[in-house]
């Protein structure tokens, strides 16, 4: 690495490097302003925005290799994107921004309930593959999120009560280290870093692929009940306590919004506040409308989808937007959600408030509070449900975004349980190292610094939710 040249000198490539660069990869790379580069570096969240030095659309790990080498030779940081959902620091000129969704291939092994993914792997490929043997992945709500991105940031969807975090049921990774060496961690080869990679996300390392474990579901019974105004505090009431009797094998959330009148949005809802309640229960069809139905009979709903259902079609439960745009985001975990939690809510977000954020609250506990098998560096806590507050920028109500995200934040103090799930801190609100260290214990944050100054101490990979090297100040 070069230890003399000057910021202008290292953004600054010449033909001949970029055609060494070009030559040397089997995927494309694509200079500033050239056709293809803002493709590659606009993501889903598009309020961090990226202007790398140069873009590599790597298509397997040896491009990966070369391109943290040439970063490495230029004194410059490697950032890496799948579908952007998770954006946090933007990569400016200095960085070498590795576009991976060309790294596409999934293998599994009905034999021994694993699936290989590659990095650039969504969920939705990964689902249909695992269903042709009755399994299923440990996804997330949005069947179109990055795979590997999304499990090494935790994982929470809606088999998780049962089973835990994604990240728990990792077998292996291949990962590039800042070295420009492709490595293998496992439990037993490479175990601290295995350790920190599951939980520590990009910080340590460009994961090419992982391993994970399988699961025999083929079918679930869920979806969405969808309660009006004028039932919208009977039902989140009785939904508070309904839900602290339900066993790990039923996930749920709600989503309240006063929903757009645009297209995509079911003709019941358009223009008019809502509930929806998300359900999945992993069991019989008939134990899961026996739990569901007490929520039937409390009020008319506007719309009820939940149904028996394959479970390749999972992503219909939350029905979560696949629209890019400029998102606003807060997120933290309750220590308590009850009554007056429940009444915090609705005074916020409830009928009639018009607020400029929609509230989600996602039923935590089960699997996810007890400790796994092989340890990793996610936060195993007992908090009962997770609080995720997103706004839309960019279409003429900044200002209230960002008021109404202030006045959730203050709403929840006091029961704001201190911890954070890393895979939901998206976007420019939540970057600096103390709010990124609430996603672990104290004693794993100060373990992930370590190991940090062990295998990237220079942090070549901190275009992310970065965990600093113990020599950097935060």
């Amino acid at each position: 690495m070069s230890e003399h040249r000057s910021e202008s000198d290292k953004a600054a490539l010449s033909p001949e490097e970029v055609r060494k660069l070009a030559d040397s990869v089997t995927g494309e790379v694509f200079l500033p302003d050239e056709p293809g580069y803002t493709e590659r570096v606009n993501g889903f969240d598009r309020a961090v925005e990226h202007r790398p030095a140069v873009v590599v659309a790597v298509a397997n790990a040896q491009d990966v290799v070369t391109s943290v080498g040439f970063a490495r030779d230029h004194d410059w940081a490697v950032a890496v994107q799948t579908t952007g959902h998770g954006a946090a620091l933007p990569a400016d000129e200095n960085t070498l921004f590795l576009a991976t969704r060309g790294m596409n291939g999934v293998e599994v092994d009905p034999e021994r309930r694993v699936a290989r993914l590659e990095a650039g792997v969504l969920w939705e490929e990964v689902l249909p593959a695992a269903a042709e043997h009755g399994l299923a992945p440990l996804n997330g709500s949005a069947p179109f999120v990055g795979a590997v991105s999304y499990t090494l940031g935790g994982g929470i969807g809606v088999l998780s009560r049962r089973h835990g975090y994604a990240a728990d049921h990792v077998r292996r990774i291949e990962v590039v280290t800042a070295d420009g060496e492709l490595r293998v961690a496992t439990q037993e080869e490479n175990a601290d870093l295995f350790w920190a990679l599951r939980g520590g996300k990009g910080n340590f390392g460009v994961v090419t692929a992982i391993e994970v474990e399988l699961f025999e579901v083929s079918r679930i019974y869920g979806g969405g009940l969808f309660f009006p105004a004028e039932s919208a505090a009977e039902a989140l009431h009785f939904y508070s306590e309904w839900a602290a009797g339900m066993p790990e094998e039923m996930s749920s959330s709600f989503f309240m919004l006063d929903w757009p009148d645009a297209d995509g949005v079911p003709q019941e809802l358009r223009g008019k506040f809502a509930l929806h309640l998300r359900l999945c229960y992993l069991g019989s069809p008939e134990e899961g409308e026996r739990l569901v139905q007490p929520l039937r009979d409390l009020a008319p709903t506007l719309l009820d989808t939940v149904v028996d259902m394959p479970y390749t079609e999972v992503g219909a439960i939350h029905n979560d937007p696949p629209t890019p745009g400029c998102y606003h985001i807060n997120t933290f975990q309750l220590s308590r959600f009850d009554h007056e939690v429940v009444d915090a809510v609705l005074a916020q977000v409830g009928p009639g408030k018009k607020s400029a954020v929609g509230l989600e609250l996602r039923q935590l506990g089960g699997a996810l509070a007890r400790p796994p098998k092989v340890p990793n560096a996610v936060a195993h806590v007992d908090a009962p449900f997770q609080v995720y507050a997103a706004g839309v920028l960019g279409v003429g109500e900044d200002d209230a975004v960002l008021a109404d995200q202030d006045r959730v934040g203050k709403l929840f103090e006091r029961w704001d349980s201190g911890t954070r799930m890393l895979n939901f801190m998206a976007g420019v609100a939540h970057t600096d190292a103390a709010y990124v260290s609430q996603a672990y214990t104290p004693e794993a944050y100060a373990r992930l610094r370590a190991l940090k100054t062990t295998w990237d101490p220079g942090n070549m990979f901190r275009v992310n939710h970065n965990i600093p090297p113990v020599s950097t100040e935060v």
